[in-house]
């Protein structure tokens, strides 16, 4: 993690942007995140942290955040928007009941090449897999 928020640190300096304690704060808290947070539980954590931060400060830092490629944003089927900090090659999986979001990894198709009509539309910059259904604990919760 100490890496991570070097490298923010200088991504800052090299835009120009200042380095604030509720941006860093937001970026730890991706950094930690396993469950890929939404704008609001995001907001909610730091809020623990800094109780005067704004929902709009938290929406500008992760828009700035995704756009210097330091986190991912993920589009959900509910149209909400969830976050990453791993930048790394992988795929989501979202259940349609409790939207949780798992990452995975598909070697097979990140080795595969894009049909040809892929590559007569232009240059590709990258590829993602989102597999939605419903996960194995809410199968088992409308068993009961």
């Amino acid at each position: 993690m100490d890496k991570r928020l070097a490298d923010f640190e200088d991504i800052c300096r090299e835009k120009g942007l200042k380095i604030t304690h509720q941006r860093l704060e937001i970026y730890r808290e991706l950094l930690s995140a396993t469950d890929h947070p939404s704008v609001e539980a995001v907001f909610q954590r730091v809020r623990q942290r800094i109780p005067t931060i704004s929902i709009d400060t938290v929406y500008r830092t992760l828009a700035m955040l995704e756009q210097s490629g330091m986190i991912h944003r993920i589009q959900t089927m509910e149209g909400l928007a969830r976050y990453e900090s791993e930048c790394g090659l992988h795929h989501h999986l979202i259940c349609n009941k409790c939207h949780e979001v798992v990452d995975f990894t598909w070697e097979l198709f990140d080795s595969l090449e894009p049909p040809p009509a892929v590559k007569s539309w232009g240059v590709s910059q990258g590829k993602n897999i989102v597999i939605t259904g419903v996960c194995q604990q809410c199968l088992e919760r409308e068993q009961k």
